[in-house]
């Protein structure tokens, strides 16, 4: 059942890996993720290799190779556990699949594996994992409006996602986040996000910090009448997050969102009535 269960959610989100997959990005990095595994096995490139199997075959991986491929694929499966979302999955495989290719290069010929490595560092400075782009019902605060629009009304409850774009964390969360805005969005309970790496005032006046070291990003703070009432993850003494999985299901239990839905549609109601009052009262 531990297996059939991953298997089951991979069958279910291949549309969407097929999809995501066909980006630039995502092609590109596949062949990256590939490269020794496609220089080992093509004929012609193969033979001038060097190998350290017994009976002398370079086209196959020698005993070394398969250790160190069989020991990366432990470790995505360990970090998998903890992924959220399928571009996380994806994300996983891709990136230990490099620092798989780093070793057997290097292994194999250290010039390949500076090339491969200048490779890599040359992929990570220039090419950036595509965002988000579907429906969401998410307002996008800067430094000037955040305080006002949380202030604006005291009767409507805030819950804001402190994000900086170049946070694999936060492109991963950025789905989920826009899920949730679509099933829990109404005029009473609204959903923010703000840009933390490009407005530094904000970092500091609600005190998230964008120090890859803290991994506070993303941060998701609660107000309510322009006032922090929680927030996840919490930080700790040493101003370091307090692991927190970002899953929609924890979110939706830890911050009682069905609860404060239903509050919210009484708001709305209410405001609707308001409304009708007054479009009676200009009719007499």
């Amino acid at each position: 059942m531990a297996l059939l269960t991953p298997l089951l959610a991979f069958l279910y989100h291949l549309p969407q890996v097929y999809k995501w997959l066909l980006k630039p990005y995502y092609v590109a990095s596949l062949f990256m993720s590939i490269a020794f595994l496609m220089i080992r096995k093509t004929p012609g490139i193969c033979e001038h290799l060097s190998t350290q199997r017994e009976d002398g075959n370079p086209c196959d991986f020698d005993w070394r190779e398969v250790e160190i491929l069989m020991f990366l694929s432990a470790i995505v499966m360990m970090k998998n556990r903890r992924a959220i979302t399928v571009e996380q999955h994806v994300g996983n495989i891709i990136l230990f699949s490099k620092v798989a290719n780093v070793i057997l290069f290097f292994r194999l010929d250290i010039r390949m594996g500076l090339l491969y490595l200048t490779l890599c560092i040359v992929f990570l400075m220039t090419c950036k994992p595509p965002l988000y782009m579907g429906p969401e019902y998410i307002k996008y605060f800067n430094d000037k409006t955040i305080d006002d629009e949380l202030e604006r009304d005291n009767r409507v409850t805030w819950i804001v996602e402190f994000f900086a774009n170049w946070s694999p964390e936060c492109q991963s969360f950025a789905a989920v986040y826009a899920d949730l805005s679509l099933k829990y969005n109404c005029a009473g309970l609204k959903f923010g996000k703000v840009d933390v790496g490009r407005y530094g005032e904000v970092s500091k006046k609600y005190k998230v910090s964008t120090s890859p070291l803290s991994k506070q990003l993303p941060s998701l703070v609660l107000f309510q009448g322009g006032k922090e009432v929680m927030r996840r993850p919490q930080v700790d003494k040493k101003f370091r997050a307090v692991s927190w999985s970002f899953t929609e299901e924890n979110i939706i239990r830890e911050f009682n969102l069905n609860e404060l839905y239903q509050k919210s549609k009484k708001l709305n109601k209410t405001k609707g009535d308001g409304e009708d009052q007054k479009d009676r009262a200009g009719v007499d």
